[in-house]
């Protein structure tokens, strides 16, 4: 399973996403948008917006969101693999 996150580095929201991922022990990349044009541009194409958070998982997007909702995305993901 491929894991990014697209943070902002003064994003409050992507540092609640990063200890939530954290604290669940799910490894990931992330990715600095601010401090490469590139990762902006492929954010935004993926996401269709410039906010971050964005989560990637294996093409399964999560975009600007807060913590409270990982849960059911990541839900959704074992159940999606479980089809």
């Amino acid at each position: 399973m491929k894991i990014r996150l697209f943070i902002k580095p003064y994003c409050g929201w992507c540092h609640k996403a990063m200890r939530w991922l954290d604290d669940h022990d799910i490894a990931y990349e992330k990715i600095d948008v601010i401090a490469d044009d590139a990762a902006f541009a492929e954010m935004v194409r993926l996401s269709g917006q410039e906010l971050a958070p964005v989560l990637d998982v294996d093409g399964k997007i999560l975009a600007d969101f807060g913590p409270e909702e990982l849960p059911k995305f990541w839900e959704g993901l074992a159940t999606d693999k479980h089809r």
